[in-house]
């Protein structure tokens, strides 16, 4: 139980990444975005950590930084830049086919009637508030929506297939770098030189830096070295519900019977999901990671 809800911290921190995209970034700097979004966090906790990879583990934490950060931000990014905030968050739904279909073949795990069924009932709940996001929708917003859904499954998954012999926190610090060093060239080479940051962008910036991602991905993938691959994919649907809520709040996006039917199919979704697994658990511990030292725990302590 607890596993799961400290899961769920991730996608209700992700969710808000569209709106603080649209309301207080730069525009139409998705590479630079990013790329603040990845390097300062990571210097950041590589520097608490103090921990560097060792032997094979070099390369996969390239793999995983490239895969979970260097294309997954500027995916995701692109979307926020292209699509309407409920519409770019509602598309993360397909992430849980997209995990377990992975899953089988990578780490055997065979995902249930249960998990799939609540995946397709969350998908159709994306396809209702779908209906209602029609203005602002790009083709390059969805080509980021869908292939940032493609890049994190495969990086989960292959999160659960190595299984780090490090803390969360460390395994992010790894990822942030990798990723942000990625991004740096790529981001100077088509975007120029840096976009002039005012009081908005830096608050922006610095939530989801922290919030979005330090605290979120720490959160992810403690839930992944715990949970079920296909479990932790579903808790990930809070995110289209997030994004859907804060954009009728604050971006006047439509919300109607439609979306509202939406939204109760997502959340049934993820209940219903969560219920297998926690049967699951009962008779399956759960495989447990090293954990951080003790004195580290504080910087992660108001999640």
């Amino acid at each position: 139980m607890r596993a799961g809800l400290v899961t769920a911290v991730a996608p209700l921190a992700w969710g808000t990444t569209y709106l603080v995209t649209e309301q207080l970034l730069p525009p139409d700097r998705p590479l630079f975005a990013a790329l603040m979004r990845a390097l300062p966090a990571g210097l950041l906790l590589l520097a608490v950590t103090r921990t560097l990879p060792r032997g094979s583990w070099w390369w996969k934490a390239v793999v995983l930084g490239v895969l979970n950060i260097g294309v997954f931000f500027p995916l995701v990014f692109l979307a926020a830049y292209g699509l309407p905030g409920g519409l770019a968050a509602t598309v993360q739904a397909a992430s849980p086919l997209v995990v377990m279909a992975l899953a089988w073949p990578l780490i055997r795990e065979r995902p249930t009637a249960v998990r799939v069924v609540s995946a397709l009932v969350g998908l159709l709940g994306v396809g209702l508030l779908v209906l209602g996001s029609r203005d602002g929708v790009t083709a390059l917003g969805l080509v980021g929506a869908f292939g940032s859904v493609a890049v994190s499954a495969l990086g989960f998954v292959l999160v659960k297939r190595w299984a780090p012999p490090v803390g969360m926190l460390t395994l992010v610090s790894w990822q942030l770098v990798v990723g942000g060093l990625v991004l740096l060239p790529v981001a100077l080479l088509v975007e120029g030189a840096p976009p002039a940051i005012d009081a908005p962008a830096a608050a922006g910036f610095l939530w989801i830096g922290v919030v979005g991602t330090i605290v979120a991905y720490y959160c992810w993938f403690h839930g992944l070295s715990r949970l079920p691959a296909g479990a932790v994919s579903l808790v990930g649907l809070l995110n289209p519900v997030t994004g859907t809520v804060l954009g009728v709040a604050f971006a006047a996006e439509a919300f109607g019977l439609t979306q509202a039917l939406g939204m109760a199919l997502v959340l049934g979704g993820v209940l219903a999901g969560q219920r297998r697994s926690r049967r699951s658990r009962r008779a399956a511990p759960p495989v447990a990671t090293p954990e951080e030292p003790a004195v580290r725990e504080p910087v992660l302590a108001g999640r």
